[in-house]
């Protein structure tokens, strides 16, 4: 079993990148700028938008982080996605998800300007996503392709298995593990929780891809010897033991089921790492003037 190290291809897209801007920096050029909206005060969505912040300092990118009250309405959220859409400063920015429950997250994502939407989420880049046009992917799926490749995993006439159907990662990585080009060429059945005899099509999962919410919820007995295993899961938990008061578990059940693989991706350190850096790289192609 070989352990896929999210953190450490994460930091080598990093590196490149920063090079990169180093040397646009260097010819009098634009730095990228991200821009990220959160409303409310969701502990998932504070540590997901603090590493996005971060990760935009490693590299050399200007980021602005707007933050708003979980009173915000739908028409002010509007009104500041329209403000970001005509700014010219900013490449490409990004809504967190979720949104308070009086918010369509679907009509604030149609109201983004596609050449900005670095999340890859507006229907434009999705239809671009699946006619295999350029276009943002989006940004987990990039980063689960980016993790295949660099590990030269073979996928071309493998049957790849997606338990989990959202439109953030279980739809659009069916869609791209099915495209003709590389990593792709897999068979793919997408599942979901509704799925009968689950457990009969994951074990038919040359690669595995677990994107359900549901933490531990693949066990041994449900993975082909040999399968490659990718944990998109990331669910907070109790535990007393962490000075924090939880953990962070996967879909996969991790102790149970790594033995068994060739190819596993731990949580933490495996698929989260690479969203990140994926958002990062969209960014960069938005700041070089788009697709």
């Amino acid at each position: 079993m070989q352990l896929i190290d999210g953190k450490l291809v994460a930091q080598l897209a990093k590196n490149e990148m920063a090079a990169e801007v180093a040397e646009i920096l260097a010819q009098g050029g634009k730095i990228p700028h991200l821009a990220a909206i959160l409303v409310g005060n969701d502990g998932a969505s504070e540590t997901y938008v603090g590493s996005k912040v971060r990760c935009c300092e490693e590299v050399g990118f200007r980021s602005t982080l707007l933050r708003y009250p979980e009173t915000l309405s739908e028409a002010e959220l509007l009104a500041v996605v329209e403000q970001l859409n005509q700014d010219p400063e900013i490449d490409g920015f990004i809504v967190q998800l979720p949104l308070p429950k009086h918010i369509s997250a679907e009509k604030i994502i149609f109201a983004i300007d596609p050449r900005k939407d670095v999340d890859g989420f507006h229907p434009v880049n999705v239809g671009r996503m699946v006619l295999n046009a350029p276009t943002y992917l989006p940004a987990t799926p990039f980063g689960i392709l980016q993790l295949l490749a660099h590990y030269r995993i073979e996928t071309s006439g493998k049957h790849c298995v997606v338990v989990g159907r959202s439109n953030i990662v279980g739809l659009p990585m069916s869609i791209l593990m099915a495209r003709n080009t590389y990593p792709g060429n897999c068979t793919v059945t997408l599942t979901h929780s509704r799925t009968r005899n689950l457990r009969e099509e994951t074990l038919r999962a040359d690669i595995l891809i677990a994107a359900l919410g549901r933490p531990g919820f693949v066990t041994a007995d449900m993975v082909k010897p040999g399968a490659v295993v990718i944990d998109v899961g990331i669910t907070r938990v109790p535990d007393v033991s962490k000075k924090s008061g939880f953990a962070l578990k996967g879909d996969v059940d991790f102790e149970s089921v790594a033995p068994n693989c060739s190819f596993i991706t731990p949580v933490p350190g495996g698929v989260g790492l690479m969203t990140v850096a994926s958002l990062l790289r969209n960014t960069l192609l938005a700041a070089k003037g788009g697709l």
